[in-house]
């Protein structure tokens, strides 16, 4: 039973990582070096195929930059952006843009 507890525990705190981020300092990141695609907020993207980023889950957030900086996905903008992050820019930028009320929704 304890086994169970800890494991659960550990998935728990592995899967939100992304909480550890302080969204005050995702917001100063977020200016220097999201904004000029994705908008101040993340709902206002430059063009239209980059997405709007905000208020999307912080663990998928989080998950696709530390993606982008291991190269497991492609994107040769992102690549280049997420490559100069920290671990802990990351999280605060997770935390900033989940915390933004966004406009995503599902297209039918």
């Amino acid at each position: 039973m304890n086994r169970i507890i800890a494991m659960l525990a550990l998935t728990t705190i592995a899967s939100c990582a992304w909480a550890a981020g302080n969204a005050d300092r995702g917001a100063e990141k977020a200016k220097q070096a999201c904004a000029a695609c994705h908008g101040a907020d993340g709902n206002a993207p430059l063009q239209p195929e980059y997405p709007r980023i905000a208020g999307q889950h912080g663990d998928y957030l989080y998950k696709a930059l530390r993606d982008y900086k291991s190269g497991a996905r492609k994107d040769a903008i992102m690549g280049s952006q997420a490559a100069t992050l920290s671990r802990q820019e990351m999280q605060d930028l997770a935390a900033y843009f989940s915390g933004q009320n966004g406009s995503l929704g599902v297209i039918r």
